[in-house]
C-alpha cells in the first residue's frame, strides 16, 4: 500500500495540493476557479513520471530465467530471476 501511495496516489495529487496551498497563501477572490485540466494534466504527467522512475531503478538482473516460489527443505523460497549460466 505505501508503495500505490509513493508512485501513484502523491505525484497524482500533488500539483493539486501544491496549487491549493498557494492559493491559500497568496490567492485573491478571483483567483478561486482553479484550473482543474492542468491540475489533472500535471497529476498525471507526475505520477507517470514516477512510475517510469520506479521501473526503470527497480534493481535486479534484467535476463535470465524465472524460477517461480517453490517449498526446498520444508521452507518457502521466494520467486526470482537466476542469471543466465547460473544453476
Amino acid at each position: 500500500m505505501t508503495r500505490v501511495v509513493l508512485t501513484i496516489l502523491l505525484p497524482l495529487l500533488a500539483p493539486t495540493a501544491i496549487y491549493f496551498l498557494w492559493l491559500f497563501a497568496f490567492g485573491r477572490a478571483e483567483d478561486r476557479r482553479a484550473p482543474w485540466t492542468w491540475l489533472l494534466v500535471g497529476g498525471l504527467a507526475a505520477a507517470a513520471l514516477a512510475l517510469v522512475i520506479v521501473g526503470v531503478g527497480s534493481g535486479g538482473p534484467r535476463s535470465g530465467r524465472y524460477v517461480p516460489p517453490h517449498v526446498e527443505d520444508g521452507r518457502l523460497v521466494p520467486g526470482q530471476i537466476v542469471p543466465q549460466g547460473a544453476h
